[in-house]
């Protein structure tokens, strides 16, 4: 990451927690040990792995959580390909994040503290480039310890281009690339550390 856009990612990390609440979280999430994966298939059956791995986040004392997404981060191990995603899929001047805001079960949190893993199916409501939809995400919440908390995605949340105005996006890395086809359809996964705050 260059020193330039490291600098805009401190300051926006600051704005974020700042305006986020996070002063009365609960829980706050560990980026260094926290990513968000998604899979591209192009030309119908060549799939690649990328990743969002600058994420901000916490889970609130009553189960308010939320998740902030910096989508200039975006990863697929090619610096043209991060490149086009940034500009010509995510629009990253005009939408740097997304945010994923949820309501977890008090109840949940408190068993996964206490050591045990609980399986859940929870509503999380994605707004992303502009557009804001809710989606149900099946969880496993993990306790390690008195101090972690460990979330990981059961199964892989699937994502509709359409719906998040991603489309012409999607259409346009195809052109560029001189693709046959790039799915609009995305699996997600994610993968979260979360630390108790003292």
């Amino acid at each position: 990451m260059s020193l330039l856009r490291k600098t805009q990612h401190l300051f926006l990390t600051g704005i974020l927690l700042a305006c986020s609440g996070v002063a009365l979280a609960d829980w706050e999430l560990d980026d260094s040990a926290s990513v968000i994966n998604f899979v591209s298939v192009k030309n119908d059956s060549v799939a690649e792995l990328h990743s969002f791995p600058s994420l901000t986040g916490f889970i609130g004392a009553a189960g308010n959580a939320q998740l902030t997404v910096e989508l200039e981060s975006v990863e697929t191990l090619i610096d043209v390909r991060n490149e086009r995603m940034r500009e010509m899929l995510f629009e990253t001047v005009k939408f740097p994040v997304a945010t994923i805001a949820a309501e977890v079960d008090p109840g949940v949190l408190a068993m996964a503290a206490e050591g045990g893993v609980v399986t859940v199916d929870l509503p999380v409501t994605l707004s992303l480039h502009g557009q804001e939809k809710t989606l149900t995400a099946s969880l496993v919440v993990v306790g390690e310890g008195e101090k972690h908390l460990r979330v990981f995605s059961a199964t892989p949340l699937l994502l509709n281009a359409a719906d998040f105005g991603l489309a012409e996006g999607v259409a346009a890395l195809q052109k560029v690339a001189g693709l046959q086809a790039i799915s609009t359809a995305i699996p997600v996964t994610l993968q979260l550390q979360f630390v108790k705050v003292p």
